[in-house]
């Protein structure tokens, strides 16, 4: 079974150039609808349990005990990001990540059929969502790779910025579709917000094993930069040449930008998971919103990082792959509009500041990807990206889930921080902002490094 995971590698086609540059868009599109879907997917099994904390809570789930599952699907995901990163690196990663959808939405139906049958405890519900972050942790750096194979240098920004609304969208319509899914077919029980999104995430899955080819060259063709007339990285040449342990090494592990980068992306972190994960119940707790507006805020703060993502992915091209200097502009952008947030009392104020929010934060979230595919050659990114996520996961979302649960629930006693005990909704902007700025001093240092390969590129 392990063989179809492979990577084909047909005879060439007697085909020009020309004709595979006339056939590409065709083709690319096929893979790139693939990962589109599945990505979407993931997100309607993963942002379900922050649409459903509320009538979890109902339930007698206190918010540290959601905090605390939340944190075993990001630990989960953080380690299977390199672990299985490691593991996808030079196969189909198109084809891979659609047989993990499958396993992910099992474990979604699972924990929503024990909850239907009120034979949910704790312990099941943790462990099946972690397995549930196993199974989702490559999907991100699986898709990279398809696109990354597919594409250029200078056009990977914008494709990879469009495919950046998958999540955005899925995580945008997961409250709403499962609580339809609950209240429709399920007579309001919350185990019909983790059934429902299961069974569409097993449907597509299932189809994306089949559609699509990873790779110009599974057709027969040439890899995309012939096609379009770019040399080859230096990286891609030497990598070539080398086992796949030996690229970890010398790509992964000796470079200190992918290691900037994986610090970067922590900060980045807490403030996208510290919003998205508890607005809803941030909302309903503090401003005395319905279930069904705590849920809508994830639908305002997805649509703007929708918009943002192709502008960040666009705008980063213009800039000749500037990454992060563009990553820098959105978090300072970010550390006025979160005001808007702090301080808002309506709907109206608090969904508009949440969807300039998502417009800004999705900038460096997607970008950091982005440009890690710069310093490191293709048959290594899943594991580098994933490194960056592992990161990201383990520490950024120990405190954007534990941290920000300890500080926000009022049967604790809060969180004591450099000498400081913070304790309440209003003081988890403290660490938004020590986020955000820690953010900005590593892609500063990312930057500089950033414009010497540019400059040697552009000679």
């Amino acid at each position: 079974m392990w063989h179809y995971f492979d990577l084909k590698r047909p005879k060439k086609l007697n085909l020009s150039l020309v004709q595979q540059r006339q056939r590409w868009l065709k083709e690319f599109l096929k893979a790139f609808l693939v990962v589109f879907l599945v990505y979407f997917s993931m997100y309607l099994i993963r942002n379900n349990l922050s649409a459903a904390q509320p009538l979890l809570v109902k339930k007698g789930i206190s918010t540290t005990a959601l905090g605390w599952i939340g944190y075993g699907f990001s630990l989960a995901y953080g380690i299977g990001k390199t672990v299985l990163g490691y593991v996808v690196d030079g196969k189909n990663t198109k084809r891979f990540m659609s047989f993990l959808l499958i396993l992910a939405a099992l474990m979604s139906l699972i924990i929503g059929v024990a909850l239907l049958m009120d034979q949910a405890p704790l312990g099941l519900i943790f462990v099946l969502w972690s397995l549930n972050g196993i199974f989702q942790s490559p999907g991100g750096s699986a898709s990279l790779s398809t696109i990354s194979r597919w594409t250029t240098t200078t056009t990977r920004g914008r494709y990879i910025g469009i495919w950046n609304i998958s999540h955005e969208l899925g995580g945008a319509v997961a409250g709403i579709i499962a609580l339809w899914g609950a209240n429709h077919l399920f007579a309001g029980n919350v185990g019909g917000m983790f059934i429902f999104p299961a069974i569409i995430g097993l449907l597509i899955g299932l189809w994306g094993l089949f559609f699509g080819a990873d790779d110009p060259q599974e057709l027969g063709w040439q890899p995309s930069e012939v096609i379009f007339g770019e040399s080859v990285s230096k990286a891609d040449q030497t990598a070539a040449k080398m086992s796949k342990w030996q690229t970890f090494k010398k790509f992964v592990v000796k470079s200190p930008w992918v290691w900037l980068l994986c610090i970067a992306n922590v900060f980045v972190y807490v403030v996208r998971i510290g919003i998205v994960n508890w607005a809803p119940l941030y909302t309903v707790q503090q401003l005395h919103f319905t279930v069904a507006q705590g849920a809508n805020t994830l639908l305002l703060f997805q649509l703007g990082g929708i918009l943002g993502s192709v502008v960040w992915g666009w705008f980063s091209d213009v800039l000749k792959g500037r990454r992060a200097v563009v990553s820098i502009i959105c978090l300072v952008l970010t550390a006025v509009v979160v005001l808007g947030y702090r301080y808002g009392t309506t709907p109206l104020l608090i969904n508009t500041s949440l969807f300039f929010l998502g417009m800004l934060i999705y900038g460096p979230q997607l970008l950091i990807g982005v440009a890690v595919i710069s310093f490191v050659p293709k048959n290594a990114l899943n594991v580098s990206d994933g490194l960056t996520g592992t990161f990201a996961y383990i520490f950024g979302d120990l405190m954007a889930q534990v941290g920000f649960a300890a500080i926000a629930d009022p049967k604790e006693n809060g969180l004591s921080l450099f000498g400081l005990t913070l304790h309440g909704w209003n003081d988890t902007f403290i660490v938004f902002y020590l986020a955000v700025v820690l953010s900005i001093i590593m892609l500063a240092i990312i930057a500089v490094g950033e414009e010497k390969r540019i400059r040697q590129q552009l000679g």
